[in-house]
């Protein structure tokens, strides 16, 4: 029998992905749905692997007999809400990135589960990629030797094509290029750098393309960062963009570059020196969820409650996330440099 009872509100692209791994762990159950959808029971049955119960009400759902986790798989724009009352009936939560579209609803998100004590998850699902993993390993063994510039950049043109285009080019929902979709990026490259960031400074363009010109927003965006220790960083956010799915990773040390899969450093002897080094690994090829890890996510944060633990990608650590790119969009909005200091944290 299953120690934890989710439930999952919104029932679109991204629940798709995390149904399958709720199912996969012997420990949880999906014991109730929320969605505007009407499904019969065997269509319920088939997505979660359990008679759940489908709720239209949100508030409604909050209340099934023995929940224990809600997870927010909706729109952007609804997260703020639905997150704040699901801390304050003091369930833990499992929440789709972005966190919020404006920095104030961030600030209520997080006040409201500091003072319910509530633990939770957010879905930068990709640090759990084997390919970070070994990102990590490289700069732990002083394979690149003193690190100072980060480079990590999202390329995912996302038009009429992609099943989300017709809500991310609005920008009560969308908001942003980094904040729809880049924001994984930006997520990567403050944990590979792992220091505090001082300023941030931002540009932002769009396609002259037909079906970009339906964005509210602009769909590129680069972004430069500035850590207190002096060395720097770069994030570009482009939907706009007519190619392959590209996940890039750069980052440039004291004793050698790890670029993407490749790598080369001073450390490794008997190198050519005109040749990368190539490093087998999994790395993020797709924007489509089926092909991103939730199932090792999922496990993860049943276990730790199981253990009564928080996640290591909370809410707390993704608000730092959030903050940087809150910044980025604050830089944007009024064209100059902004410093993370003018980013209030209470």
């Amino acid at each position: 029998m299953a120690s934890l009872k989710v439930g999952v509100v919104g029932l679109g692209w991204a629940a798709s992905g995390h149904l399958p791994a709720f199912q996969a762990n012997a420990e949880i159950e999906v014991a109730a749905l929320c969605s505007s959808k009407e499904l019969t029971k065997v269509q319920i049955r088939e997505m979660c692997g359990s008679d759940a119960t489908l709720y239209h009400d949100y508030d409604e759902f909050l209340q099934h007999p023995g929940l224990d986790i809600v997870d927010i798989c909706t729109p952007p724009h609804l997260h703020a809400e639905q997150t704040i009352k699901a801390a304050e009936a003091g369930k833990h939560l499992m929440i789709e990135k972005v966190l919020a579209v404006d920095y104030d609803s961030l600030l209520a998100m997080r006040a409201a589960i500091r003072k319910a004590g509530v633990k939770s998850t957010v879905y930068f699902e990709l640090r759990f990629i084997p390919h970070f993993r070994l990102v990590k390993a490289t700069m732990a063994q002083g394979l690149l030797g003193d690190v100072h510039y980060f480079a990590v950049d999202y390329y995912h043109g996302i038009g009429p094509w992609y099943g989300q285009f017709e809500w991310n080019v609005k920008k009560e929902i969308g908001a942003s290029a980094l904040l729809s979709a880049g924001c994984h990026a930006l997520d990567a490259l403050l944990c590979f750098a792992d220091r505090e960031v001082e300023e941030v400074f931002a540009y932002s363009t769009k396609s002259s393309a037909d079906w970009a010109q339906k964005y509210e927003y602009d769909p590129t965006s680069v972004a430069s960062l500035q850590f207190a220790d002096g060395t720097c960083g770069k994030c570009v956010s482009c939907i706009d963009c007519r190619q392959p799915y590209l996940f890039n990773i750069h980052l440039v040390g004291s004793e050698g570059t790890l670029w993407n899969t490749k790598l080369w450093s001073t450390r490794l002897e008997g190198l050519r020196p005109d040749e990368w080094v190539e490093l087998p690994t999994t790395c993020a090829e797709s924007g489509d969820v089926l092909d991103h890890p939730y199932p090792p996510q999922v496990d993860h944060f049943v276990d730790c409650l199981l253990n009564n633990q928080d996640s290591f990608i909370n809410f707390e650590e993704a608000f730092k996330t959030h903050r940087v790119m809150f910044a980025i969009e604050k830089s944007l909005a009024e064209a100059r440099p902004v410093k993370l200091s003018e980013m209030q944290v209470s």
